[in-house]
């Protein structure tokens, strides 16, 4: 797979490149503790959970350790998928839920509600960040969380992204006192600028760094979460955390025109990229990712695939996911036939905006981890407890007790987080993924057509132009690196595409991604998106230099 220095929609920002280890991820001060790690000597692994404990800090509305995570591993040549997404909790029931709810869809029927207790599952990401470095690490866990409390403890300048994203979520946070207490000041989130701590979460961490995980998990920090959920109606318990424990599976692929895509298998929906590309591979997509018949069929694709996602996909544990069939080419091939000239309704609605965040590393080894970690919606819950945001996961359940989907007590919910990698001719490539609810499949399959079919660099190929689809036939495209004739096209082929503005207003926006790539000599080549706050750094050589030595070089 060759790449090409950049298109002439890129920003004209290089890949970056580098030899002994690199990560990508949403936010520079978390990249650079990543980075340090490496250069200390820690694996991708470490590196992976230093990176996303400083995320957890920097962007509080996004991850932590009161959500869930999912990773794809590469280590030593083996691959594994790492499932650390928390079940509901043994009280759950459909019916109770659909008595305690306010909330309704368009046809009046209950659903889980976004705020408060109820939507609360387990959260699984310390579970799975402990689980990651335990299998594969080098270094203790506790060592890992230092720079993440750090941060919490000294503060760090807020970000004008996360300070617009964080002012959006004022009257949720309003709405709960510890949430108010910890995460606004009179009232307030804090400005672009502004210097933002959080003791009582580096209290959180200096426990778990000192206890182990156990005190979230059963002690003192998982009594502290279970008191908030049940005092704000939800159903978990302590015993819920205590019997908790991640899940090491393999992963699920396809080849995309020579290159294996690799995911993360349900209840994620990794499923629903693999099926798209294996639809979108049944045309003739043109290289230039602004070409108005290449943007159509990998529309059509994604609709396709998000239309069997969200009819099948659940907890395999509790559901016949159907993963032989959506993932064979026979049946892509089937799919592929009712796509036609104009835009259809396959009678798919996206999931809602969810924030997350993604980050990859591979280091000088070539083992590599992909991993993603998310509250769902900003903040969750709205609910906070030690210092960190719970999350609200269960709002995906569905509370018709008929659906794929349906609340069951120890079932986990569908999932939007998915984690990739991509192999070619059975050797590891790149690590990477596009983060952003309903936006992940639809990003991992134009970001796999701006590498494959385009031969973009992982820095172009995250530049590129994106669509989103919302619902029906509606869709949002970056109209500001789309000439006016394209989106003329796609509206004359039926497309509903929606103001761009209007887009925006509604809360929508176009996922963030990273890439690292790595190539047959060993050389890693990365990408970091330029729609959010993300860097990709590395490095090409380990070395100390003290300015004691330095100043003795100079007498």
């Amino acid at each position: 797979m060759d790449f090409d220095y950049p298109w002439q929609f890129s920003s004209r920002r290089s890949a970056v490149q580098a030899t002994n280890g690199m990560v990508a991820t949403s936010h520079p001060l978390a990249a650079q503790a990543g980075l340090s790690v490496l250069q200390e000597g820690g694996n991708a692994a470490d590196a992976a959970v230093a990176t996303a404990a400083v995320l957890n800090v920097v962007e509080p509305h996004m991850t932590g350790i009161g959500g869930d995570m999912f990773a794809l591993t590469h280590f030593d040549g083996e691959y594994e998928a790492l499932n650390a997404s928390g079940p509901a909790p043994d009280e759950a029931d459909v019916e109770t839920y659909r008595e305690r709810t306010d909330e309704t869809d368009d046809e009046g029927e209950p659903t889980m509600p976004t705020d408060g207790g109820l939507p609360v599952t387990v959260p699984g990401a310390l579970a799975g960040w402990d689980a990651l470095v335990s299998r594969y690490g080098r270094e203790d866990l506790g060592a890992l969380l230092e720079p993440a409390i750090g941060y919490a403890r000294e503060g760090f300048p807020v970000s004008e992204y996360v300070a617009r994203q964080w002012a959006g979520q004022e009257d949720r946070l309003a709405a709960f006192d510890t949430s108010a207490e910890t995460f606004l000041h009179d009232g307030e989130a804090p400005a672009a600028g502004e210097t933002f701590r959080n003791p009582d979460f580096a209290d959180t961490l200096d426990r778990i760094a000192e206890e182990g995980i156990e005190t979230f998990y059963g002690g003192d920090v998982g009594e502290a979460i279970v008191e908030t959920v049940r005092e704000h109606g939800g159903a978990l318990t302590l015993s819920d955390l205590e019997a908790f424990e991640p899940e090491w599976t393999d992963p699920i692929s396809t080849e995309y025109r020579g290159v294996e895509v690799l995911e993360h298998p349900p209840n994620g929906q990794g499923t629903v990229a693999l099926e798209a590309l294996n639809v979108a591979e049944q045309f003739d997509i043109p290289a230039d990712p602004a070409n108005p018949d290449r943007l159509h069929h990998l529309l059509e694709a994604i609709k396709l695939a998000f239309a069997d996602g969200y009819e099948y996909i659940s907890d395999p544990d509790y559901t016949d996911v159907p993963l032989e069939t959506m993932l064979s080419k026979e049946y892509a091939a089937e799919r592929a036939a009712e796509v036609g000239h104009r835009a259809a309704d396959y009678g798919a609605k996206a999931k809602e905006q969810a924030n997350t965040v993604y980050l990859t590393v591979v280091d000088g080894d070539g083992n590599a981890v992909s991993f993603i970690n998310s509250v769902y919606y900003p903040f969750g819950s709205a609910l906070t407890a030690g210092g960190f945001a719970v999350q609200n996961r269960g709002h995906s359940f569905s509370l018709d007790s008929q659906h794929a989907n349906a609340l069951e007590a120890g079932k986990r919910p569908f999932h939007t987080i998915i984690p990739a990698m991509l192999r070619v001719d059975g050797e590891f490539r790149a690590s990477w993924g596009v983060m952003g609810g309903s936006m992940q499949p639809q990003g991992h399959l134009q970001v796999t057509s701006a590498m494959v079919d385009s031969g973009l660099n992982p820095q172009a190929a995250l530049d590129a132009p994106r669509f989103r689809w919302i619902d029906g036939k509606r869709v949002a495209v970056e109209t500001n690196k789309l000439p006016d004739s394209v989106v003329t096209n796609l509206r004359g082929r039926g497309h509903d595409v929606v103001d761009e503005d209007e887009f925006f207003e509604s809360g929508g926006h176009w996922g963030g991604g990273q890439v690292i790539y790595r190539d047959e000599d060993g050389t890693l080549v990365a990408g970091s998106d330029p729609r959010r706050d993300g860097q990709a750094v590395g490095f090409c050589q380990a070395f100390c230099f003290s300015f004691s030595s330095a100043l003795s070089m100079t007498e």
